[in-house]
């Protein structure tokens, strides 16, 4: 019985079911991607469509499940709470709770509220791309890529939607995808926020820049580091 676990599964079976669970957050939080920016594009306010309520409610409501299941089947289940805590606490169907019960909030917090379930989604993508990887410098810089990316994409849609009707300067998408992008490398751009979200955008994108951008230093010398031994070996074997 060494080989079963304590919850009744063997290794394989285990392995077998994190990969499905993987799977299925990843194209629903790739769906729930998907439905939103479709939305936003379309200039659909989100509170009036029942459908993306739904929609939205049941993928937290499995994102939750997800949660619980993989706690289940932890060796070490305060480890794994410990370590993946916040996935529970973006998992919580907020716009949901707000709704049913009627709570008042700013309109601003309750734009930013429909975006907490792709923060989930995007950190089960990180997660996820960090497994495959092939080692741990690899799977960190892969990791961070993939979480300053979701930033950038969920920023630049926060910044259209909030921006463009107000900001002579952001006409269409384009160039919210292009103030994101530089507003994260901290380049500068000439375009500048005029409302309250689009200047939290702003400072969040930055910070997150200034912190992830230095992990491509990390890595390229670490490229640079595995290529110059694997050099001196071939010459040394000559």
């Amino acid at each position: 019985m060494a080989s079963i676990l304590r919850n009744g599964l063997s290794q394989s079976e285990r392995k077998w079911i994190y990969r499905v669970l993987n799977a299925a957050v990843l194209v629903l939080s790739a769906a729930l991607i998907a439905y939103i920016s479709i939305d936003s594009f379309r200039g659909i306010p989100f509170l009036s469509d029942s459908g993306y309520m739904r929609f939205q409610l049941w993928i937290c409501i499995f994102f939750m499940a997800d949660f619980f299941i993989e706690l289940f089947m932890a060796k070490d289940r305060w480890r794994y709470f410990r370590r993946r805590w916040l996935f529970l606490v973006l998992s919580v169907p907020v716009l949901n709770i707000v709704t049913h019960f009627d709570i008042t909030l700013s309109e601003e917090a309750m734009y930013f509220a429909r975006f907490i379930p792709l923060a989930r989604g995007a950190l089960a993508m990180a997660t996820v791309v960090g497994y495959v990887s092939t080692n741990k410098v690899t799977s960190i810089f892969a990791t961070y890529t993939v979480i300053l990316l979701a930033l950038i994409y969920f920023g630049s849609l926060i910044f259209m939607e909030r921006e463009h009707t107000v900001n002579p300067m952001v006409p269409n998408y384009w160039s919210a995808l292009w103030w994101a992008c530089m507003d994260a490398t901290t380049s500068g751009c000439p375009i500048n926020p005029v409302t309250v979200a689009g200047k939290v955008v702003g400072c969040v994108l930055a910070v997150s820049g200034m912190l992830m951008f230095p992990l491509f230093t990390v890595f390229i010398t670490n490229l640079v580091r595995q290529y110059n031994a694997k050099l001196n070996a071939r010459k040394m074997n000559k």
